[in-house]
C-alpha cells in the first residue's frame, strides 16, 4: 500500500511542476500614443533701436552710412520665413521732407537682401524656405545734399517678422 502512495504523490508532483511553468511563460503588452504640439513661432531681435546719421560736409562725405544693424531672426514654420520693413513716411524735420526713397540699405547674411525704404508698400529684408534662426546686417545710407534745409529729421521703420 505504500506503493500506491508514493505514486499519487508523484503524480501530484509533476502537475504542480508543469502548472507553474506555464505562469512563467505569461506576457502581456500594452501601447501609449505620444502627441507633440508644434506651432509656428516668430522672435526678431534688432540692435541698435535707432540709426543716427551724423552731420557731415557734402563734398567730402558724399554718402552718410549708419551702423549697422544687427538682425537676429528666430522662426519655426510650415511655410516660407519672410521679413520685412515699412517707413512710416518720410523723413520729416518741421514742415521739411527728404524723401523716404532715399534711404537704402546693404545687407549680410544668408537670405538677407539690399534694398530701398518705402512708405506704402513694405520691403523685403530677408526670407528663408524653412524655419531656423539666420542672423545678418543692414546697413543704411542717405545721400549727403546740399539742398537739405538743416534740421533733425526723423522717422519710424517698422520691421515684420511672417512665419506662416
Amino acid at each position: 500500500m505504500m506503493k500506491a502512495v508514493w505514486s499519487g504523490v508523484a503524480a501530484v508532483a509533476v502537475v504542480l511542476m508543469a502548472s507553474t511553468s506555464a505562469f512563467a511563460q505569461a506576457s502581456a503588452s500594452g501601447s501609449i500614443g505620444v502627441t507633440a504640439n508644434v506651432a509656428a513661432k516668430a522672435k526678431l531681435t534688432l540692435g541698435p533701436t535707432s540709426i543716427v546719421f551724423a552731420d557731415a560736409d557734402p563734398d567730402a562725405v558724399p554718402v552718410m552710412t549708419a551702423t549697422a544693424v544687427t538682425i537676429d531672426v528666430k522662426a519655426r514654420a510650415s511655410g516660407a520665413v519672410t521679413l520685412t520693413v515699412l517707413a512710416t513716411g518720410d523723413l520729416v524735420s518741421g514742415g521739411n521732407t527728404i524723401g523716404i526713397n532715399n534711404l537704402t540699405w546693404a545687407a549680410t547674411g544668408s537670405g538677407f537682401v539690399a534694398g530701398i525704404s518705402d512708405k506704402t508698400t513694405a520691403q523685403t529684408v530677408g526670407s528663408w524656405g524653412v524655419s531656423g534662426n539666420p542672423s545678418g546686417t543692414q546697413t543704411y545710407s542717405l545721400p549727403n545734399s546740399w539742398t537739405y534745409a538743416t534740421g533733425t529729421y526723423t522717422v519710424t521703420l517698422n520691421y515684420t517678422l511672417t512665419a506662416p
